[in-house]
């Protein structure tokens, strides 16, 4: 078991490079979407119903509504009736450095249990969570050599699944806002019986780096809400609200931090940057960090480019009460200066530097008459 956890959490470590979480698509909000099942696995059968087609058409229904947005870049992790390993579904979405996972699938049960469920990562499962866990997560025993790409991993066991929430815990907050707005479309736009947003230890989320939520759109059990599922009509109620949710999110997320919502009070003396004598043989500082704070706001925004207006190099720090964002990371202040020029040119007039010596915040003025070096 121990050697599971740490196995997960050096996995998390790598993909948490530089190199790796670089984003790659600076224009658009990445979304990868994953219809479950597919190929020799039929996901459940429930009242004849396949749940592997019903999820595939849903996906490629919200898919296909996203699209029409310019900066909304689709992936799917299939398009067909095709066999994806869990793994290579969160592969796909780390390897997009996507900004949002979604997993849509079909429920089943031996009662006449009906309505829609949407799951975030959590190991705090309750037995009826935790049985949903364990038969998505045994479509591990249909992959060859399963024993060794999934770390000892076993679906049959609750205490395996402790180790899952590791990766995730950063994003759940996200993940939750999420599950929230497209829960509440099904039982408000739609109409659907919602049974909530929980939480289980779902290995198709665990090892992706974006916010993400697994979806059950119904029982296909519950013969009115399989009919319901398995039409096309029904298909495309669900991806809507699906889609509307994905919508939101991204709207409350993505809206540019600029200065309508500059909300942070400027100092009161902002050093003259622009005008300041730096001695020549002083330019860079190392035991000094500068940076440009271009906004702050009460809005917590994931630090990407499409948020900032294509700045990357975006770090976030909450303070007071509120989220500052900085442009920057650098002990030259000839770069710095750059830098705010470069933010002021995106928009972010009142922009100003800041530096930070050993972690702590100090005058910009103390920094460069600095001779501690």
């Amino acid at each position: 078991m121990r050697t599971y956890i740490f196995s997960i959490i050096v996995l998390f470590i790598v993909y948490l490079t530089p190199a790796h979480a670089f984003q790659k698509d600076k224009d658009h909000f990445v979304v990868v979407l994953d219809a479950g099942h597919g190929g020799h696995d039929p996901g459940n059968l429930g009242s004849g119903y396949k749940e592997k087609d019903i999820a595939l058409k849903i996906a490629l229904e919200v898919g296909k509504e996203l699209s029409k947005h310019k900066d909304i870049k689709v992936i799917y992790t299939r398009k067909t009736d095709v066999f994806i390993e869990l793994r290579e579904r969160a592969a796909i979405a780390n390897r997009a450095d996507a900004d949002l996972f979604v997993s849509i699938h079909c429920n089943a049960h031996h009662s006449s249990a009906n309505g829609t469920e949407t799951f975030v990562l959590g190991a705090a499962n309750t037995q009826r969570n935790f049985e949903i866990a364990k038969k998505e997560n045994e479509v591990i025993f249909l992959e060859a050599n399963y024993e060794i790409h999934y770390e000892g991993f076993n679906p049959n066991s609750p205490e395996s699944s402790i180790g899952l929430g590791v990766i995730q815990e950063v994003y759940t907050e996200n993940s939750i806002k999420l599950a929230r707005l497209i829960e509440d479309n099904f039982s408000g736009k739609l109409s659907r019986k919602s049974r909530g947003v929980k939480q289980a230890s779902l290995w198709v989320l665990h090892n992706t780096y974006m916010p993400s939520v697994l979806i059950e759109v119904g029982f296909l059990t519950y013969k009115p809400e399989g009919k319901f599922l398995n039409s096309s009509s029904g298909q495309t109620s669900m991806a809507i609200g699906i889609r509307d949710a994905i919508l939101s999110y991204k709207d409350e997320l993505s809206l540019n931090v600029g200065e309508s919502i500059f909300s942070d009070k400027l100092p009161d003396k902002l050093p003259p940057i622009e005008n300041e004598t730096i001695p020549e043989t002083k330019e860079v500082f190392p035991n000094i960090v500068f940076k440009v704070q271009i906004a702050a706001s009460s809005r917590q925004l994931e630090p990407k480019p499409y948020n900032f207006k294509g700045l990357d190099n975006i770090s976030r720090k909450k303070e007071d009460g509120l989220y500052k964002y900085y442009y920057g990371y650098t002990s030259d202040y000839n770069e710095v200066q750059r830098l705010q020029n470069e933010a002021k040119a995106k928009g972010y007039t009142t922009c100003f530097i800041v530096a930070y010596r050993d972690g702590n915040k100090i005058d910009v003025s103390e920094a460069i008459k600095s001779t501690s070096n």
